[in-house]
């Protein structure tokens, strides 16, 4: 009998409240929900349904008001801020619709750079951003800076670098939504490759159904809540 997958996530009754101007605003309201290693998932709802915190919270970018996350059976609720980086760095790759390159590195530099924060060897480095930059189909860029690229050779770059680690998760963050449709095509093709040659778990917050329809489950939100 074949093993079930095991869970990477894990959310148990999590909520997350933001007080603005005297206000209390619900983010997100008792979710609780498994995602297996391996697994492509999308996260949809309209604007303001909560995606972006969920992946936050996902992504130890923020912790939550309630309630229990445990990422790669590691409960994160408890753990101290350097903790919670060595987790982020060693586990999760992060691709953001904004990019979010550094702006003074060049591609081959911005690539590298989450190996850096691991205190790798150079020579260990330079290798695998190199191969990464390859995979890609950019490595005629690998000097030119983010202000010398089209939006699809920007995202390239910050795909590879959420792949520097070789992270078992990746939270995608509306990663196409500022891309022309053969740009959105090369990203996904990028991202599904990972999951299906490193089993890499694939998290992608979309308002693009023909992107949904391509991951294994879709999670549902809607003022907070899964539906």
């Amino acid at each position: 009998m074949k093993e079930s997958p095991k869970n990477i996530i894990a959310l148990h009754n999590v909520s997350k409240t933001h007080k603005i101007k005297g206000e209390v605003i619900i983010a997100l309201e008792n979710i609780s929900l498994n995602i297996a290693q391996g697994e492509t998932i999308a996260i949809t709802g309209p604007s303001g349904s909560g995606k972006s915190s969920l992946l936050h919270l996902m992504g130890c970018l923020d912790t939550p008001t309630r309630g229990e996350i445990i990422i790669d059976n590691t409960p994160t609720t408890e753990l101290r801020d350097s903790a919670l980086a060595k987790l982020r760095n060693t586990t999760i790759g992060f691709v953001f619709q904004f990019f979010y390159l550094q702006p003074n590195l060049n591609v081959a530099d911005n690539i590298g750079l989450p190996a850096m924060f691991k205190h790798e060897k150079q020579d260990a480095i330079d290798a695998r951003t190199h191969k990464l930059i390859s995979s890609v189909n950019i490595a005629e860029l690998a000097d030119r800076h983010p202000s010398e690229l089209s939006g699809g050779q920007i995202q390239r770059t910050a795909v590879a670098r959420a792949l520097m680690n070789n992270p078992k998760i990746i939270l995608a963050d509306e990663p196409t939504g500022n891309l022309d449709p053969e740009s959105s095509e090369a990203v996904m093709q990028l991202l599904l490759a990972a999951n299906r040659e490193f089993d890499t778990t694939i998290i992608v917050a979309t308002h693009d159904q023909a992107i949904a329809n391509r991951m294994q489950r879709t999670i549902k939100l809607n003022h907070g809540v899964i539906q």
